[in-house]
């Protein structure tokens, strides 16, 4: 339980610290200003494919994938090969650690190397940090910064690669269901609701389980090659992720997962790490 003097403390400290942390949050170096140049770069050729969806396109998907696609009201849209989307919701970094509130936004792209940028803006103790993940030519990078000035996570390298490979399946088939009958991926059909995914970009392959409903929505998300990052961002352990999903509903013409949390699998048993909630996704940004 916080103390009633060290909330003041902290409120103090950010009133002192209001303009220079304001300067370095908007500096050309900062983490902000870096997701906006990533986002102007991935944006910046043509959408790609602008014809809809037909029937046909989802031929050779197992019946869930196919009925997922259909439930989400992307047959007769245009084909779908970037978003954005912004988010809200709560992270923590271990089974007992704090709650941090955060607001999100995320710009995805598809094609022979998928692009995934993420800029979160989360509170910690009272202090403001922010946290940039880039995917992009196959390389991926984790930085977080406290107060927009230190730099207290930088994660790089082979491990951050696979998993953040995983995270681009995953808001695939989350997020653009309207991008997965041309999406690099090979199904095989486990049982009615049940198939398995193999994604294959940029050098990378990873598998995932993916549930659906009676009713044909997707409703978890299960992989083994994602890898649990230590708190500097600089160990990787292999452990279990899923992302159970718990609402969904129509977001600009497009049915689509609006709630959902991230669980890691660890030995000691599982616990759920990030909540969300997606308030608004656009699929031509």
């Amino acid at each position: 339980m916080n103390r009633p003097g060290s909330s003041r403390l902290r409120r103090a400290v950010m009133q002192a610290l209001g303009a220079p942390y304001r300067y370095f949050a908007s500096r050309r170096r900062g983490l902000r200003a870096q997701y906006r140049r990533h986002v102007a770069t991935a944006l910046a050729g043509p959408a790609g494919a602008t014809e809809a969806l037909t029937e046909r396109d989802l031929d050779h998907l197992p019946d869930a994938v196919a009925r997922y696609v259909r439930r989400s009201g992307a047959v007769g849209l245009p084909r779908v090969t970037r978003f954005r989307a912004t988010l809200r919701g709560r992270i923590r970094s271990s089974a007992d650690g704090p709650w941090m509130a955060f607001l999100g936004e995320q710009v995805n792209t598809y094609g022979p190397h998928p692009t995934r940028l993420f800029l979160l803006d989360a509170t910690m103790r009272g202090l403001p940090v922010d946290v940039l993940h880039v995917m992009a030519g196959g390389h991926a990078v984790m930085h977080v910064d406290l107060l927009s000035l230190v730099r207290v996570v930088d994660g790089s390298g082979p491990a951050m690669n696979q998993g953040e490979t995983v995270t681009v399946f995953n808001d695939l088939c989350i997020l653009a269901p309207g991008a997965l009958p041309f999406a690099p991926v090979t199904w095989e059909t486990l049982d009615e609701h049940h198939v398995r995914g193999i994604f294959t970009a940029a050098g990378q392959t990873v598998t995932a389980i993916l549930e659906f409903s009676p009713d044909g929505d997707l409703v978890d998300f299960v992989s083994d090659d994602r890898l649990q990052a230590d708190a500097r961002g600089r160990e990787f352990t292999p452990m279990r992720w899923s992302t159970p999903i718990s609402g969904h509903r129509e977001l600009r013409g497009r049915r689509t997962a609006t709630a959902a949390s991230a669980v890691w699998h660890a030995p000691e048993g599982a616990f759920t790490y990030a909540e969300l909630e997606v308030t608004d996704l656009d699929t031509d940004p």
